[in-house]
């Protein structure tokens, strides 16, 4: 007897809660086994983020492939790998912002490149 199968719940649905795994079952021989284990990071993703996370790995990084596979412009799929990324907890944190300000009086000559270091705060 074959058991269908169904992607697993990540979240309870009484409390929404994360879920843990308990227990795990060989389909073939009805073999059990019982206890906390942990859990697949990527399982919690939605079907959509699972193909595009797909096409990165069969396309070995390359986004050009990732871009012609998903028939979406090479900005948009940058732009979903990192909302992916995101997701995932794998995302480079934002800089922070540049003071433009402090770098068009630079390059206008109205304070040094010594003044403009303190202001934004890095060595020179």
């Amino acid at each position: 007897m074959t058991v269908p199968m169904h992607r697993a719940p990540t979240h309870c649905p009484v409390c929404s809660e994360g879920l843990v795994t308990l227990r795990l079952g060989c389909p073939t021989c009805g073999t059990e086994i019982a206890g906390g284990f942990t859990g697949c990071p990527y399982c919690h993703l939605a079907a959509e983020d699972l193909h595009i996370l797909e096409v990165f790995l069969r396309s070995r990084g390359n986004m050009r492939e990732v871009q012609a596979h998903l028939g979406v412009s090479y900005p948009t799929a940058r732009q979903r790998f990192t909302e992916l990324l995101q997701r995932i907890g794998l995302a480079e944190p934002e800089p922070p912002p540049i003071d433009t300000q402090v770098l068009a009086d630079l390059a206008a000559g109205r304070i040094s490149v010594d003044q403009a270091a303190e202001l934004l705060e890095v060595t020179p």
